[in-house]
């Protein structure tokens, strides 16, 4: 019984001592297109990462990752925008215009999306109007590219395997960003990642170029939401005064 008596305690004191953490992840491919979205709760604000995770070179727009859409459970007001930052570097071509770390809100927006446009969700996060998004939807930061945005192919996604070198002109010409881009937005009272379905990650600047989903779970479809820290350890306490009381019975 003393066994088990330590193994309650130190149980107990896991699930005191470590800190909760929240997160779900969609990914998915198409051909030599591939992307990934986390979504997090991090101090209060829903935090959301989007990654081009292609291995393949990026050569023409429809290789650039521009959107990722979803459905949330209770409609798209429940989020404001907060910040979007760039975890890669901006290139134009080979030349770097903005270093990862960059706040990049005046490129990327955030909006409910109309179901006739997209069925099966009610919002979005992207760097291309797409017939959908405004200069009103975008993020708080400065424009640091062209006309108003959302516009066109900048501040796109190029994949992690991209070429800088090569490509068609709009590759060489337009500013992209390497890989991946985080997103900060407020929920209202009561929101919860259960809320999250139906992902669809958007290439190019056109709802007719390509588009897939993505599974939950972070390995494609059948996964599952990311296991918190204090529920692993319980379970793994759980499991070990199991066999305390087994063994005891023996």
């Amino acid at each position: 019984m003393n066994m088990l008596k330590v193994a309650s305690v130190v149980l107990a004191a896991m699930a005191v001592a470590l800190p909760a953490s929240a997160s779900v992840s969609f990914s998915g491919s198409s051909g030599s297109r591939a992307a990934a979205v986390t979504f997090d709760i991090v101090a209060g604000k829903l935090q959301v990462k989007l990654d081009n995770t292609s291995a393949n070179d990026v050569l023409v727009p429809i290789d650039v990752l521009t959107a990722v859409f979803f459905n949330l459970s209770g409609g798209a007001g429940q989020l404001t925008r907060f910040s979007a930052t760039a975890d890669g570097g901006t290139y134009q071509g080979t030349t770097l215009v903005n270093p990862a770390g960059t706040v990049v809100g005046g490129e990327w927006a955030y909006a409910a999306v109309s179901s006739g446009s997209l069925p099966g969700a009610n919002a979005g996060i992207s760097s291309s109007g797409l017939g959908l998004f405004g200069p009103g939807d975008v993020f708080p930061g400065a424009n640091l590219s062209g006309p108003a945005d959302p516009n066109g192919l900048q501040y796109g996604l190029t994949s992690v395997g991209d070429n800088k070198a090569t490509g068609n002109t709009p590759i060489l010409t337009e500013p992209l960003t390497n890989h991946s881009v985080t997103f900060l937005l407020t929920p209202g009272a009561g929101f919860s990642l259960t809320q999250i379905s139906n992902v669809f990650f958007q290439y190019g600047t056109a709802l007719t170029e390509p588009r897939f989903p993505g599974g939950e779970g972070g390995g494609g479809p059948g996964g599952g939401n990311t296991p918190e820290p204090a529920t692993l350890a319980l379970l793994g306490f759980s499991l070990l005064a199991g066999a305390v009381a087994r063994r005891k019975r023996t």
